[in-house]
């Protein structure tokens, strides 16, 4: 059955199930039917149904069975299907939708070089109509990213809604999304994705799929912390079509050459793909083409099933990941798969081992693509009796329920959880080098158990431990740089890694109690404050008593913190109470550095120019986007120089 995030996604799409009930729609996706059992109406609600769920980032369908099975049954029982020639629609959200700057299609498909064939041939016969040369052609080939389409007007960021009409999403602007690759903004169609390896290696175990990740960066709700450090890494970006990377050349040489350019064209961005995007250059060209209501005609994407296989599971293990979630491991029979001998898989949470059956006998589709990690597909025959771990495998404590996932709290004294906790410390603290994986790795085989320890540490232990005396000592320069320089109170407490206090929440709670008080503090004061749930506040003020050991200790070695309570005390600053917007290449310190001094000030920085904007700081090579968004809302554009004399509080001149 749905979930109560998937029954309010298809609330919001206006989807019902109107010829299926959900029992009915629940069984055909755990025993498929054969097809032509399946009426049209039903044919047509699942996949109403799968596309909403789909583009709210909580799939119940891979994009092969939607696109191999039910939607090529839907088209070849009728060819002229409305749905078929319809854009697919977004999820809409709870603010109202507006009018996009240009119409956003979806894009036709083809899955064999026959059909790449006939649509080279109706795009040559259209040159000839124009007196253009078939042979002077350019087409271009691009990756087909599987993310969240949107369209960037250098103002507003878009959803694509049903193509015409979408809602404002810059939001994830302000939250500090980038355009990839460095480039401006204002680029027009792109999508929200996020690094393939980044997502495999850090967020797999927190998000069932990077279609649920992205999800979860555009809604209104506040940011889950391992989303907020997948945008501060940078792992997650808007990435307009116009930057991707292509292949451009003659028809002759894309056919004769087909193979080898949709293979090359599949590895060359590091997010998920789920085709190759073909279109024609000419601009004239494209014109006369023009479109359908569903899908330009002079661009076609081009795309291939992955290889699945049903095999049988043997057992189901549960590991306790680094943060403490419970990671359910599908042991399974071996089987070769797309080249690779597979005897293992990620089930992801416990919540789709309870709802989907996975255990001991259960029959499940995994599928795997190229170098992409084998995944459960779906589940053909449910286990009868899951085994639910009660305790986590490595320490043995209680665990208890987030959602769907099991959590082991017993962050400071799992074993699974140490090594972790120590790495997201210094990750978080950002001021220090040297505190990566590795290090801690060495550290935790010599018996350090906690931050404490290491800053404790002498050049010459860790010379013992097995560090270069060059090594040894910038370690201890690193650990004395981490205590001297300024950083944020809020910064100092995310990096302990409590539950559900990522840096927002941090921020937001030391923006009403100092960092001293909030050991004190009960889950009614903690409740009271907006954004926190109180299903969470039971959590937070034993994840504090946890910590609060540790806390003491490190405190008394002098760290150099920047109060929240004191960022807005001086209310005749020039800069208190202001909202700025940082643009073009800076020199005086990194946009991070200089948005720190700003806040401390009692700035609120943005990353887009609205009219609540009061100053745009440009650097170096800002952009004209920028620029012209501030002339339009009446912001005052001010110099780098500019702003750093404000920042002393000098009026003088401004």
């Amino acid at each position: 059955m749905l979930t109560d995030s998937q029954h309010q996604l298809l609330l919001q799409a206006g989807i019902s199930f109107a010829d299926l009930t959900e029992a009915r729609f629940a069984e055909l996706l755990a025993q498929p039917p054969s097809l032509t059992s399946l009426s049209d109406a039903e044919l047509l609600n699942i996949l109403q149904i799968a596309n909403a769920l789909y583009r709210g980032g909580e799939p119940v369908l891979s994009d092969d069975d939607y696109d191999f099975i039910y939607l090529a049954e839907l088209q070849r029982r009728h060819p002229e299907h409305s749905f078929l020639h319809t854009v697919e629609p977004e999820p809409a959200f709870t603010c109202k939708t507006v009018d996009l700057p240009v119409t956003m299609l979806s894009t036709d498909k083809a899955y064999s070089l026959a059909e790449v064939e006939r649509w080279v041939e109706r795009i040559e016969k259209a040159a000839l109509d124009l007196a253009k040369n078939p042979a002077e052609l350019v087409f271009k080939a691009t990756p087909k990213l599987d993310g969240y389409a949107a369209y960037d007007d250098g103002l507003t960021l878009y959803t694509r809604g049903d193509g015409r009409k979408g809602t404002d999403i810059s939001r994830v602007f302000a939250r500090g999304l980038q355009v990839a690759d460095q480039g401006l903004r204002g680029l027009g169609p792109g999508e929200i994705v996020v690094s393939r390896h980044y997502f495999d290696q850090h967020l797999a175990e927190f998000f069932d799929n990077p279609r649920n990740f992205q999800a979860s960066v555009i809604k209104e709700k506040d940011l889950d912390s391992h989303a907020e450090q997948a945008i501060l890494d940078q792992a997650a970006v808007f990435y307009p079509f116009a930057l991707l990377p292509s292949w451009q050349g003659d028809s002759n040489t894309l056919l004769a050459n087909f193979e080898q350019i949709v293979t090359t064209t599949w590895q060359k961005v590091d997010y998920d793909i789920d085709g190759v995007v073909l279109e024609i250059t000419d601009p004239d060209l494209k014109q006369y083409l023009g479109a359908t209501r569903h899908h330009h005609r002079w661009q076609l994407a081009f795309k291939k099933n992955q290889e699945t296989a049903e095999v049988l599971v043997l057992a189901v293990t549960p590991q306790t990941s680094r943060s403490g979630r419970i990671t359910p491991v599908a042991e399974l029979e071996p089987i070769r798969l797309s080249g690779a001998l597979l005897s293992r898989a990620t089930a992801h949470h416990y919540g789709m081992v309870k709802e989907k059956g996975i255990g001991a006998g259960a029959l499940i589709r995994l599928a795997r693509s190229g170098e992409v990690i084998p995944k459960i597909e779906e589940v053909l025959r449910p286990a009868p009796a899951p085994d639910i771990p009660e305790h986590c495998p490595s320490c043995e404590h209680e665990l208890i329920w987030d959602n769907d996932y099991l959590i082991c709290p017993n962050n400071l004294h799992c074993p699974a959880q140490i090594s972790n906790s120590m790495e997201h410390f210094f990750r978080v603290l950002k001021n220090n080098d040297g505190f990566g994986a590795a290090s801690i790795k060495r550290l935790y085989e010599h018996n350090i158990r906690n931050v404490a320890q290491i800053y404790q540490l002498t050049a010459a232990e860790f010379e013992v431990m097995g560090f270069g005396p060059k090594q040894a000592q910038n370690l201890v320069d690193q650990l004395l740089r981490s205590r001297s320089e300024a950083i944020e109170d809020w910064r100092f407490l995310a990096a302990f890694g409590v539950f559900r206090m990522g840096l927002g929440n941090c921020e937001r709670l030391l923006a009403h109690y100092r960092l001293t008080e909030i050991f004190k503090l009960s889950e009614a004061e903690i409740i009271a404050i907006e954004g926190f749930a109180e299903k969470t506040a039971a959590v937070i003020t034993e994840g504090f008593a946890t910590i609060k050991p540790l806390f003491d200790t490190l405190m008394a070695l002098g760290f150099t913190l920047q109060s929240s309570q004191n960022r807005n005390t001086d209310a005749d600053h020039p800069l208190a109470g202001k909202s700025l917007v940082f643009t073009g290449t800076l020199h005086s310190g990194s946009r991070d550095e200089l948005s720190r001094q700003a806040k401390v000030c009692g700035a609120k920085v943005g990353s887009s120019v609205s009219a609540k904007t009061h100053f745009l700081i440009a650097g170096e090579d800002v952009g004209a986007n920028k620029l012209k968004a501030a002339a339009e809302k009446g912001v005052r554009v001010i110099s780098e120089a500019e702003f750093l004399q404000l920042l002393a509080g000098d009026t003088t001149n401004l």
